[in-house]
């Protein structure tokens, strides 16, 4: 029998209607949460509505690019109007750039990162506190990533914004400590989705991902790993630790990984790979010499 952590809460993800965002969907559904799911097309939102109700959870499902402050208001009216409160906001809407230097990457792919990892969790973040906050309860649980901590090379669009997101959950969770609602920012680790394993390069910059297949096999999870580490965050559990920032990729973690890939290496038993796709993007500037041996 499922646990019933959630029973009865209502839970908005956004970016909920594949990867890591359908897995917290289904873990939440199973521990008893209404759900509601956005994305940006009606076709995702419609098949992951029809998977999660085929398995008989309470969801519904809005389009809603979360750059739009007024879509993310929309996303918010309807789980009122469908459950009659919300409880748990998971902003888990995010994407990436092309793998390559910076001034390299076309701009509007760039930009595009910036308005769905950061503004998109400052909407969804202040729409879901302006429901929290009057009834002084909810969890509000923001999607760290790569390079939250540091700068990550030729990944500056991504980690820049995901470092962005740590501090900006930090300093919701510090001016809200004593309202009630507990916020979080939790960091999945290498989760193998679209998001990993579809990928873009600037042209001539694709063989330096090729590695990402044996980091993966390494340290990758299947998304249902990370997504009940989210339950755990949205359930009773967690109350009064408002602030934590959590991950999936520990020491620990890592070292035990990494031991298992050795006794496998020395007892010759296979590794599975992950499928890799790379595509290429033409750079925004000519590739000069110095950027060219680089790469080699």
């Amino acid at each position: 029998m499922e646990d019933l952590l959630l029973k009865d809460r209502v839970a908005v993800i956004t970016g909920g209607s594949r990867g890591l965002g359908l897995a917290i969907a289904h873990r939440f559904a199973r521990a008893g949460a209404k759900i509601v799911i956005a994305s940006r097309t009606q076709r995702s939102v419609d098949t992951a509505v029809a998977q999660l109700d085929a398995t008989g959870a309470q969801v519904t499902g809005l389009v809603c690019d979360v750059a739009d402050i007024t879509q993310v208001q929309a996303l918010a009216a309807q789980a009122v109007e469908s459950f009659g409160r919300i409880d748990i906001w998971v902003n888990n809407a995010g994407i990436s750039a092309p793998y390559g230097p910076t001034a390299h990457i076309p701009s509007q792919d760039f930009q595009d990162v910036m308005n769905t990892n950061m503004l998109g969790t400052y909407n969804g973040s202040v729409v879901a506190l302006r429901y929290f906050l009057p009834q002084k309860s909810g969890k509000l649980i923001n999607l760290l990533g790569r390079g939250d901590s540091g700068s990550i090379k030729l990944q500056n669009a991504y980690s820049s914004s995901k470092v962005w997101v740590r501090n900006f959950t930090k300093t919701l969770a510090a001016e809200y400590k004593d309202s009630g609602v507990d916020i979080f920012g939790f960091n999945p680790g290498l989760v193998r989705t679209d998001m990993l394993s579809q990928v873009q390069a600037v042209a001539g910059y694709e063989s330096q991902l090729r590695p990402i297949r044996f980091i993966a096999a390494l340290w990758g999870n299947p998304a249902d790993v990370p997504a009940e580490k989210v339950l755990w965050l949205a359930s009773a559990a967690s109350d009064g630790k408002t602030g934590r920032m959590l991950t999936v990729l520990t020491a620990g973690f890592m070292l035990r990984r990494l031991i298992g890939m050795g006794l496998r290496w020395l007892l010759h038993r296979p590794t599975e790979m992950m499928d890799l796709n790379i595509s290429s993007v033409e750079p925004a500037l000519e590739l000069v010499p110095v950027y060219i041996k680089e790469r080699q």
